[in-house]
């Protein structure tokens, strides 16, 4: 009986044993956890929050308004811009026009007189020329006849010059001085307008608000997030793969993500591979050593799948051998 008893137990255990032995080992599976690319919102102007559109949990689309920044300085600053550019413009036109009518006008009216008085000095001169041949008076008198009918010639040369020089513009030079600095202060305009559009932000997707950083009345600094957004398909899976396993994977080749709670696994294609160890040992690699070596590979489920993982959640990740369906 003992015998036979002993002969039953070892005949088991090398059925076992050939048993294991022809079966195949199990495919590797390795430990790492949900990981969100996250948008964080942030306004490169700081100031106080003034407003604050979405809680955390709140899905918003593109283009909603997230939150505002005091921006009184900024719409200052935009109609002082503003004011300056109407100005620049004006003076830029200004100098592609003549005088006035009412300036020409008086101008008219001046070279009118001059002329009459010129006519004047002519009759005068003549009078004071037959005199003197006459010998009434001393040839001085008609020195001084002529030297006023010369005046008067000149007086009505003089304002109609000024006639034509009033119908003409500005010089090339000043209009084209006017004409740039208008355009400069059209650019002052635009980078107002563009400061004041940047104390509101506004979302760039369809996405999550996950985190919010500050409350209404605080002061933010330029550039520091506000808030931080979770876009659809922003969720991966970071996994770390020994330095004998990393070979058995590749880019696009797909992996089953499993956690608690999350039902039937999930499947996920691998995107990225690092290609140097994410912990250096020494430089001497011994058996031992190598064996702590270990490469960050991530992997990026569908954008549906993706909804069933939390960043931060631990993940069983293994291999699969064919695409999902």
């Amino acid at each position: 009986m003992i015998d036979r008893a002993i002969r039953r137990a070892l005949t088991g255990l090398l059925m076992a044993l050939g048993l294991a032995a022809c079966s195949e080992a199990p495919p590797p599976a390795w430990a790492g956890y949900a990981e969100g690319d996250y948008i964080y919102l942030a306004a490169p102007i700081g100031g106080r929050l003034d407003q604050l559109s979405v809680q955390v949990g709140d899905l918003v689309g593109r283009g909603d308004t997230l939150f505002a920044l005091d921006a009184q300085a900024e719409l200052a600053a935009r109609d002082e811009s503003r004011a300056r550019l109407v100005a620049a413009e004006a003076q830029a036109a200004d100098t592609t026009k003549g005088r006035r009518s009412d300036e020409l006008a008086v101008t008219r009216a001046q070279l009118a007189q001059a002329k009459t008085a010129a006519v004047l000095a002519q009759t005068a001169w003549q009078r004071q020329r037959e005199l003197v041949a006459q010998g009434f008076i001393s040839p001085a008198g008609e020195d001084q006849a002529r030297a006023t009918h010369d005046q008067a010639r000149a007086r009505v040369a003089e304002l109609q010059a000024s006639l034509r020089v009033a119908a003409l513009p500005a010089r090339s030079d000043a209009r084209s001085a006017a004409q740039a600095q208008a355009q400069a202060q059209a650019g002052m305009v635009r980078q107002a307008d563009w400061r004041l559009a940047q104390k509101q932000q506004q979302a760039p997707a369809l996405a999550h608000v996950t985190e919010v950083f500050f409350r209404v009345g605080e002061y933010v600094m330029p550039g520091q997030p506000v808030l931080a957004l979770l876009p659809p398909g922003g969720t991966k899976a970071r996994f770390y793969v020994r330095e004998n396993e990393v070979a058995l994977l590749a880019l696009g080749q797909w992996v089953s993500l499993s956690c608690d709670g999350c039902g039937e696994p999930v499947p996920a294609q691998i995107s990225r591979i690092a290609t140097g160890p994410e912990f250096t040992p020494p430089v001497i690699y011994s058996n031992a050593q190598r064996a702590k070596l270990v490469f960050l590979v991530e992997a990026r489920p569908r954008p549906a799948d993706g909804a069933r993982l939390h960043p931060g959640q631990p993940l069983d990740v293994k291999r699969l051998d064919k695409a999902p369906a």
